[in-house]
Parts: structure tokens; sequence; C-alpha cells
């Protein structure tokens, strides 16, 4: 038999095995290919790691040659049939995500039983992680627990060098404690699209004891896989805020030093939408990789060799080599596949794997690009016919059927040899070979801070927020800025950061959260506030935070509004980790950040003394050598973790010589409504302390609450209560126009009666209003060209249309208002704040309560910030 694929050589093996690879197994899991009611291949999607597909099988191979012996290793866990066939006689379970130890004597991999009759979707069995041990040939679940192993949905596992068990889980077990700490119920979140529940990283034993959560994503985590050097590569499906797409990221095994490795703006290549999955690492230290829009029914697609060493984007090569253009990423074994087209002319790859023994030859399975020839004439054999035999333009021929075999690729000879031969109906979609491979180095964990352990913390460390992907962007250059002699706080525009935590979002069964609840722009969920903290002179932020949990920071200004883009990639610490950054980067650039071995050199090198004070400063704060001033700050002064409030003391002007600046206190306790924080956490702020804003209950309050204004006699000389006003009834319960047309009261609103009527007023374009006849009705305005003439309705004929005293009919419409406030935050709700701030209502409101509605503006204008707080039907 020969196939043609572009210029390859193809051949069948013969009943000589290859001496190379005579001792070695090979493993590969044969499917049914999956179809609907209508005979369609079902799609499988990315983000839907739960997906079941039943008709798989887990097969061995003695060694890579058709004639070699193979068999069925996983049938028997469900049936005694032997048979090798995905007919429909065999069980119909699934298998996935099959990987090697490194030694190549186990395997593990994902495996769902098959669905029971007259059960419930909650109530089917999950997915669970299996090893195989070829050597006593046992086949063992590796969480022994029937309640255990159905507790999550288990995929994608891989053994760490220490023999654990590094996989993907629905479980969220470190989340699920967390929310009971909060006082909320526990249940395993939904990811940002709230489609599926979020499928994280986790660690087991070898005998699926101690499980632990070690990453934090509000979406998936997936794929994870080691490095030589001991760190996890992994996709990431990055959302918070917007889809951003899954990217490769890289940690340790315990969860700290969390980065971005490569292709966060690489998703789009060579006009072809892909995203980073089922990475392996190569003999010389690449990373192979598939390449995958979300949504696939071809039950494959392309892979590439990535250079994640020289390069973070396809493009972008890291700071030390800058002189790279790339691309980083080049096709793995065919330049010809093109997912996009109808027909791939170098067919579909389901899975490669590189053989190490040295020879850089590859496993793979592979569709061949073929059609079929609809003419009457064609029947058997002659219907199916390789790509490159025809003409693909000709109508008569379309896309064949999927025909996935197994394969072996050698560069040596750039042949292709076959391994398995393909069987109409059913495919091969993932293999590899049973040799060892060399171990990653074993993890060694970073010395960790016993104390913040303790307290379940961590520190956030960003050495200058004015190094913007290595530009120094200071009011007047880091050495002046940072010197308090020459550079006041008032002249520095970045005052605080703020810590946001993302909210876990429940299934339907748990808790019916309904769009509503989000606010104008559903993308940003729910969030809590963590707290607050004083930028320093040089730009550098030194904060203990909570550990395990996803968080994301911002600047402010002396205010507490939010000056910079929101943060949209969540961060993570685990306890006692110190987690630095260089500084800032903008949403849309391209320049290296998030990891720092690809970026610039950092604009703050610090302390360049050992125990002497910072330039200009006050000397009771010395600095070691490489000290950042909020490094220093913390260590001296001990100030070092967020609080509830955004306060600044100048400890940085040397009082003798200077006037150090005023103070800020923007406190909760200056609040006559009801606090978003508890009174114990206002005062003494720990790891499970939480601001938490919903509409009804902290922002409605502000608008409701009583601001009379008195004279020296305690006479009442005016009302300032923001409701007395922006009301549609007057004080003697008659109809008026709110003043400015903004209505602020808690009456449900005319367009969502599950909304108050003044998140409507605020958040979303309205019509201006006037009375007619004791009514309020939308304001109506002729509609003129553009001479201002009136313009008269017509009808279909484009004829007048007349009144009844026959007269034409002036067009009219309403006339549209443009919201006060907006979702992107305080700074974008300029007409709000003007009129708080400088215009006609200064004063009306206190600084703290400016705060509070700037805080809440900021982080997303949510009607409410903890689904338990919304009313259920």
């Amino acid at each position: 038999m020969l196939l043609g694929c572009g210029e390859s050589v193809v051949s069948q093996s013969g009943d000589e095995p290859d001496p190379v690879v005579v001792d070695v197994p090979i493993a590969f899991i044969k499917r049914s290919i999956p179809v609907d009611e209508n005979g369609s291949i079902r799609e499988n999607d990315l983000r839907r790691p739960e997906l079941f597909f039943p008709g798989a099988g887990l097969y061995i191979k003695t060694r890579a040659s058709v004639s070699a012996e193979v068999r069925n290793i996983t049938d028997a866990l469900f049936s005694a049939t032997d048979s090798q066939d995905a007919g429909s006689e065999r069980p119909q379970y699934d298998v996935k995500d099959l990987e090697v130890s490194y030694d190549g004597t186990r395997l593990l991999f994902a495996l769902r039983a098959p669905e029971i009759e007259g059960l419930d979707d909650d109530e089917q069995p999950t997915w669970n992680i299996w090893e195989y041990d070829r050597t006593t040939d046992e086949l063992t679940r590796i969480i022994r627990s029937d309640i255990v192993a159905e507790a999550g949905q288990d995929t994608a596992p891989v053994y760490l060098p220490d023999g654990r068990i590094l996989f993907s889980s629905t479980r969220q077990r470190t989340n699920q404690a967390i929310l009971l700490d909060e006082g909320k119920a526990q249940f395993s979140a939904v990811e940002e699209s709230r489609s599926t529940q979020a499928s994280v990283l986790h660690v087991m034993d070898a005998n699926g004891e101690n499980l632990t959560q070690v990453s934090f994503n509000q979406s998936h985590d997936l794929d994870p896989i080691v490095l030589a050097d001991g760190k996890v590569l992994f996709s990431r499906w990055d959302r918070a805020a917007s889809d951003k797409g899954i990217h490769l990221y890289r940690m340790n095994p315990d969860g700290s030093d969390l980065e971005v490795l490569y292709g966060r703006h690489s998703h789009d290549f060579n006009g072809r939408s892909q995203n980073f999955v089922q990475s392996r690492i190569t003999p010389d230290g690449q990373v192979l990789v598939a390449l995958r829009d979300y949504r696939n029914d071809r039950l494959g697609g392309d892979f590439a060799l990535l250079d994640v060493n020289s390069y973070i984007d396809t493009h972008t090569p890291i700071a030390g080599n800058d002189s790279l253009t790339g691309p980083a990423q080049v096709a793995a074994l065919f330049d010809n596949v093109d997912t996009e087209a109808d027909l791939s002319p170098g067919g579909y790859f389901a899975s490669v794997y590189p053989l190490w023994d040295g020879s850089g030859r590859q496993l793979f399975a592979w569709s061949q690009c073929r059609v079929q020839d609809s003419s009457a004439s064609s029947t058997g054999a002659d219907k199916y016919l390789p790509c490159s035999d025809v003409d693909v333009s000709d109508e008569r021929y379309t896309a064949a059927p999927l025909l996935y075999g197994l394969w072996m690729y050698d560069p040596a000879s750039e042949t292709q040899q076959v391994i398995a031969l393909p069987e109409e109906g059913l495919a091969y979609t993932e293999v590899v070979s049973m040799e060892p491979r060399p171990y990653p180095a074993d993890y060694t964990a970073e010395q960790l801070d016993a104390e913040l352990m303790a307290e379940n913390l961590g520190v956030l460390h960003v050495k200058s927020i004015y190094d913007l992907d290595g530009d120094d962007t200071s009011p007047f250059g880091l050495a002046a800025t940072s010197d308090p002699s020459q550079t006041s706080p008032s002249q520095r525009r970045a005052r605080f950061v703020r810590v946001t935590k993302s909210v876990s979002i429940p299934q339907r069964d748990v808790q019916e959260v309904p769009n509503i609840a989000f606010g104008p722009n559903r993308n940003l969920l729910m969030r809590d506030v963590i707290g607050y903290a004083p930028i320093e002179p040089d730009g550098s932020v030194w904060i203990e935070v909570p550990a395990n949990v996803p968080l994301a920071i911002s600047l402010l200004d002396e205010n507490g509004k939010r000056i910079s883009q929101r943060h949209d990639n969540w961060l993570q610490v685990i306890p006692g980790e110190v987690k630095t950054c260089n500084g800032c980067h903008t949403v849309n650039s391209t320049v290296p950040h998030g990891r720092l071995d690809a970026e610039n050199p950092s604009i703050n090198q610090g302390a360049a003394l050992n125990g002497s004070p910072f330039p200009g400063a006050n000397p009771e704060i010395f600095a070691d050598y490489g000290d950042t001033m909020a490094q220093a700050r913390a260590r001296v002064l001990g100030d070092s973790y967020v609080t509830a409030d955004v306060v600044f003391e100048d400890v940085w002007t040397d009082p003798a010589q200077t006037q150090p600046a005023e103070a800020i206190r923007l406190a909760y306790a200056d609040l006559q409504t009801p606090l978003p924080i508890s009174q114990s956490c206002a005062q003494n702020w720990t790891s499970l302390c939480r601001i938490t804003i919903n509409f009804p209950e902290h922002i409605q309050p502000l608008f409701d609450l009583p601001r009379m204004v008195t004279d020296e006699n305690g006479l009442e000389v005016a009302d300032h209560t923001c409701v007395s006003c922006h009301n549609s009834m007057d004080a003697d319960g008659n109809t008026q126009v709110p003043a400015a047309q903004l209505e602020l009261t808690s009456r449900p609103s005319s367009n969502d009666p599950k909304l108050m009527t003044s998140y409507r007023e605020l958040l979303y374009s309205d019509n201006e209003q006037e009375i007619v006849d004791g009514l309020l009705v939308d304001r109506l305005v002729v509609v003129t060209d553009e001479d201002g003439n009136p313009l008269y309705e017509l009808d279909e004929n484009g004829e007048l249309i007349l009144d009844e005293s026959g007269n034409p009919i002036e067009r009219t419409s309403t006339v549209n208002l443009s919201q006060p406030a907006t979702v992107r935050g305080a700074e974008a709700s300029f007409r709000l704040f003007r009129v708080l701030e400088t215009g006609s209502h200064a004063g009306w409101m206190t600084p703290a309560e400016q705060r509070l509605l700037a805080e809440w503006l900021d982080i997303g204008a949510q009607y409410y910030n903890n689904p338990f707080d919304v009313p259920q039907d």
C-alpha cells in the first residue's frame, strides 16, 4: 500500500521489526468516530474537557510494527469481551489524555465509565485517573474510593519526578475550603463563560491520597507536562473580563512562580485561529504542541514545534534575544496542513509523540487528505482518492470521511511508515511510546516565609509601577521622582494599589444567578476587593495578600479612583511565597511581560548601598543593597499588609528638611450607610477579609441617606438628599421630571423590574422625559433633514400618511441621553464625579462616600458581588 502526502515517501512495514524499536511497546487510543443522530461527526470543544465520547479503548502494541501483537487493556474493566474493534458490542466508555512514566513501564490516562441508563447528568460517572503497569499487567484506578473518585472530573494526568501525579480537575479542593471560610456554600465554581465547571490543576500522591489544588485560574488549566528543569508547563484558558485564548503558562509543581510562558499574542497565525494544547517536550528541549481552534469536528488539526526558550510569542523574542525575528513556531511534520480550508493538503494530525532514541523519529496519528468521487461510476475502493491524485477544484470531488491511522516519521529518510492500518469508521486519536526517557530535575521548593505560611499569606512585590515594559514613565525620571526632597507626594498621580479577587460563581443547581446580577458587562462577573496599599516614591509595592486565590491589582489616584487599565489576568501566590514583577504593561502591547526571564531589566535597581537611607529620604528607613523602597519600608516599619481603608502617611519625607505631606484617610468608618466589610475586618484585616459591594445594600443607601443642611440655629435651610430631587415624584406625591433627567430612587425600574431605577438610570442610556397631561413620558422632537426642514411619515409606497384632518404627520423621535456612569470605572464616569467634586453638588457627598462609589464602578459596577445575596424567585 502506498499513500502520498507532499513529497514524502510512505511505506508499509513488513514482518521484520525495526531493530531500533524492537523491544519498545507503543500504546494508543482507538475509538469509533463519534457521530450525532444525523451522522455528522460530533464536535469537540477545548472549553469542555468533561465532554464524553463513548466508544474508545486503550491498546498496546508490542512494538511499532503493523504485524506486532496488539491488545486492548481497558475493555476488561467493563466486559469480558476481548474484541479489538470499536464496534457497538463493546462497552461504551471513553479514554483520553495518555501519558507514560519516565521509566517507560506505566501508563496514566483518564477514563470515564459508560453512561448508566435512567440517571440524570449529575449522577453519571465522572472522568477518573487510571494507571496501567505493563510489568505486572495491572490496571488500577488511582483513587480507590468510589465516593472520592466520583467527586470531580479528573483529566490530563502526568507523573511528577517524585512519583506524585499532577492532573486537571473540577474538584477545586482549596477553593471550596476558602468558600466555606467566606461563609458561603461549598461548590465547584463554573468557568468564566459559565458553561461548565472550571478544571484546574491538582496534585495527589501515587495512591490517590493528599489531594491538593495548586492552580487557581477562574477558567481551565489543562494538559500539564513537566519541563526538564522540573517546572510545570500547562495550557491556561485566559478569560478574565474577556476571552484571550488558551496559551502556555508555567509554574512550580506547588503553584509558586506562576507566569505566562508563550502565546499570549499568538492566537492568529497566518490567518488561522489557534490555541495551544496537548504539549509535549522533545528530546532537544522544544515544546511540541497541538494548534487547535476551540471547536473541532475533525478529531485533529496541526502540530508545531515552539522555541519557548528564545521567544514569548510567535514573532516576539525574549528581551535578551531582541535581534531574532521568528517565527518561534514551525510545523512539527508537514507544512501543508490547512485547518481553515475544506480540504487540508497535509491532512490532519490527532497526536504526535517524539521518540527518545536519538533518531528524531516521531509517532503520529494522521488522517490523509482524500476525496470521494460522487460520480455514478465510482464505487468501492475507487470511491476514495488521495487529494494529490485529483484536481480538488473539480466539483465532483468532496471531502472523504476521516481515516486516521498510526504512522512513524523518519526525518533521516523523510519517509513515513504505517504502524497501524487505518480502518473506516474508526480513528487512532492518541499514541505514545513506552520507552524510557530522562527524568526531569527534582523541584526544590524555594525558601518560604514561615510566618506568612501560618497566616495563609503571600507577598506581591512590584519593583516599580513606573516601569512600563522597561521604559521609565515616572513624572520626572525615577531618580528625581523617588527622591522626596525633589518630588512631593502630590506630584505623583499614582498613589495607591487596589487588590481585587474573583468571586466564584456556582452552577444553577446550587444558586441561580441571573445575568442582571453582573450588570451591563457580564464578562466582569463578580469581584471582591481585598484591600489597599500605598505606592512608594520609587513606584514600588510590597504587600501581603491572601494565598491560593485569584488576584488582580489596579493603580489609583489620591481619591481612590482607578487610573490604570484593569489587570485582567489572574495572579496567585502560595502561602509564604514572594511574587515579584518588574512593573506594568498595557493591554495591547506585545512587548514581553509576565515572564521575568523574557522581560527587559527593571528600571528600579533598588538601593545602591547597604544600610544607608535612600537619597533625600527619611534616614530612619535604611535600605539593604538592592531593596526597593517598599521592601525597606516593610522591613523597617512593618507596613506590609493591605488595609480596608485607603490610607497614606508620609513616612518618606525627612521632617528635618521638609514638612511631611498631609495624610490621606478614606475610611469606611466615616460612612453613615451599611459597610461592605465586616466590623472585625474593618478593624483587623486577615487573609479571609473581603470587601463585597452590592448595589442595593451599599450604593443605593448613599442616595437615600438624608442630607439636611441646617443653619446655626438648627433650622433646615436645604435638603441635599439625592432622592429628594432625583425623583419622578415630589414630596407631595406629584409627578415631576427628575433633576438632570436622573432618577435615583430604589423603585423597580420600568425597563427591568428586577433592577432598581437608580441602577438603570446610572449605567444605561435613557430617553429625555417631560410631563404631558400629568404623566411622565418620553419627550418627542420633530425629525428634520440637513436643511432643518421637517420630515413626514410615509407609507410603504413612499406616499404621505395624513392625519384625520388630512394633514401630513411629522416624523418624531425620542431624545437619547447618555448614562452618567460606566462600568469602565470612576475616571471614565467623569460626568457623575464632576458634579460631585467641583460642580453643583460639591461637598454633598463625603470623600469616603465618593471613594465607595468609585470603588464600585472601578470593579465593574455589578448589581451584586456575592451570588448568594441575589434574591431567588
